[in-house]
C-alpha cells in the first residue's frame, strides 16, 4: 500500500486487502477528525488503525467485511485514547466541527473533508497537496511524482495548510447552500486537477477517488451545468481507458481500438455532458465535456468532426482563455480539411508553455506532417527531457525512432 500516513511499516499482504482498506481511507480520516478536531491527529490515528488492519491480514485473519466501518471504530478508538492521555499537551487549535450523529459518522464526510482542502484561504498548490494527502491517501513521494515537484516543498504545503487550517478555525463543513457557488469552483478545479494528474502517471487511485468525488458533488448540487460537465468530462476520459495502453506501451488517441472503449461510461458521460450544454450556462467543465463528447462519438479519428471541435475550443477559450486551450484548439484547427499547417506551427511556436511536455509532442506531430521529419524527431527528443513517466518516455523513444531519430 501507497502508505497513507508517514510511518513506514509495510506487512506484506494481499492486493485485494490493500484495496479495501485504501478504498476506506477519507471516510476513515473523515469521520476521525470529528472526534479529534485535529487533522494531523485524524490523520495519525487513521494511519495507525490502516498499520492493524495490514498487521492482520499478515497473519492470516481474514478481511473484515465493512473495512471502512472497523477501520473507522479502530481509528476512533485510537484517538480516544490519545485525547484522554494528551489532552493537556496538545497547542494546536481545533476545527471547528459540527455536531456529528450518534456513531460520529455522516455519509457527506468525504465532502466536508475535500472542501475543508479546497478551502479560498489555501493556494490552489496546496489544496491539491492537501487534497491528494488526504483525500486520496497518498504520501509525499507520489504526491511529488503528480505534482512533478520535490517531495521536501509537498511536506512544506501540506504542513503549512493544516497549520492554517487549525489557526484559521476553517470550519470542517459542506458549505451552505448560500455559500456553495462560490466555493464550489475551487472544488471541481482541485478535483479535476487531481484526476488529471493521476491519469497522467497511470496511478489509478487518484483517478478512481476523483471520480467517486465528482458524482457525490453532482449529487450535492445536481443543477449545477460545471458539476454534471465535471462528471461527464471524467467518465468520457476513464471510457477510453481500455484502449489507452497496449502491452504497457501509450496508445495515444488517434491510434486506440475504439471496440475497446467502456460504452456504459461512454453512454453515461454523453448524457451528462449533453444535459450540461444544453441548460447551461455553459462553463469550463461543462465544454471541455464537449469536446470529450465530440471524440466519443467519432466512429473514427479520421471521422472526427474538426470543426466542431474547433468551435467549442473557440467557446471554451472565451470562458477560459489558457496557452493549453490554445494548444488544443491549434491541433483541431490542424485536422480541418485545407487547414495551413504551417499557421498552427507559428500557433504552437507562439505559445508560452515553457516546459510543458505536451507541447514539443504536438510540434512533432505538425512538423511531421509538414514532412519535416529531422525536426519533428528533435521535438520528441525534447518532451522526452521534460517527462519523467516511464509509459510515456517508452512511446516518445518509440516515436523519435520511427521518425528517424
Amino acid at each position: 500500500m501507497a502508505a497513507p500516513g508517514r510511518h513506514t511499516l509495510r506487512p506484506i499482504v494481499s492486493p485485494c486487502v490493500e484495496a479495501a482498506f485504501r478504498a476506506a481511507w477519507p471516510e476513515v480520516v473523515a469521520a476521525t477528525v470529528r472526534l479529534t478536531r485535529d487533522l494531523d491527529l485524524a490523520e495519525d490515528c487513521a494511519q495507525e488503525a490502516v498499520e492493524r488492519a495490514l498487521r492482520r491480514g499478515a497473519t492470516g485473519h481474514a478481511t473484515p467485511e465493512n473495512a471502512a466501518a472497523w477501520l473507522t471504530t479502530t481509528a476512533r478508538r485510537i484517538a480516544l485514547d490519545r485525547l484522554r492521555r494528551e489532552a493537556t499537551l496538545r497547542r494546536k487549535l481545533p476545527l471547528l466541527v459540527e455536531p456529528a450523529g450518534p456513531d460520529g459518522v455522516e455519509p457527506t464526510d468525504p465532502l466536508r473533508l475535500v472542501f475543508t482542502c479546497c478551502h479560498p484561504a489555501l493556494t490552489r498548490e496546496s489544496q491539491v497537496a492537501l487534497t491528494l494527502r488526504l483525500v486520496c491517501g497518498l504520501d509525499v513521494p507520489a504526491i511529488a511524482a503528480v505534482l512533478l515537484t520535490g517531495e521536501a516543498g509537498v511536506a512544506r504545503r501540506i504542513t503549512r495548510a493544516k497549520q492554517k487550517i487549525a489557526a484559521a478555525r476553517i470550519p470542517f463543513r459542506v458549505p451552505p447552500e448560500g455559500e456553495l457557488p462560490a466555493r464550489l469552483d475551487a472544488v471541481l478545479t482541485v478535483v479535476h486537477l487531481v484526476h488529471t494528474a493521476g491519469h497522467g502517471l497511470h496511478s489509478p487511485e487518484p483517478v478512481r477517488r476523483a471520480t467517486e468525488l465528482a458524482r457525490m458533488l453532482v449529487g450535492l448540487v445536481p443543477r449545477s451545468s460545471e458539476a454534471r460537465g465535471l462528471l461527464a468530462l471524467v467518465l468520457l476520459t476513464e471510457a477510453r481507458g481500455p484502449a489507452r495502453t497496449d502491452a504497457d506501451d501509450l496508445v495515444l488517441l488517434p491510434d486506440q481500438d475504439r471496440s475497446r472503449w467502456d460504452r456504459s461510461l461512454v453512454r453515461e458521460g454523453l448524457a451528462l455532458a449533453t444535459g450540461a450544454l444544453r441548460e447551461g450556462p455553459r462553463g469550463r467543465f461543462a465544454l471541455q465535456a464537449g469536446v470529450a463528447g465530440l471524440h466519443a462519438v467519432a466512429p473514427s479519428w479520421a471521422e472526427t468532426d474538426w470543426a466542431q471541435l474547433v468551435i467549442t475550443y473557440d467557446a471554451l477559450a472565451r470562458v477560459w482563455p489558457t496557452p493549453v486551450v490554445a494548444l488544443n484548439r491549434a491541433m483541431a484547427r490542424s485536422r480541418v480539411p485545407g487547414a495551413d499547417l504551417g499557421e498552427v506551427l507559428a500557433e504552437l511556436d507562439a505559445l508560452e508553455l515553457d516546459g510543458y511536455q505536451y507541447l514539443p509532442v504536438a510540434r512533432a506531430d505538425v512538423l511531421e506532417r509538414l514532412g519535416r521529419r529531422a525536426e519533428a524527431a528533435q521535438a520528441c527528443g525534447v518532451a522526452l527531457e521534460r517527462t519523467a513517466n516511464p509509459v510515456e518516455r517508452r512511446y516518445l523513444v518509440r516515436r523519435r525512432a520511427e521518425l528517424g531519430g
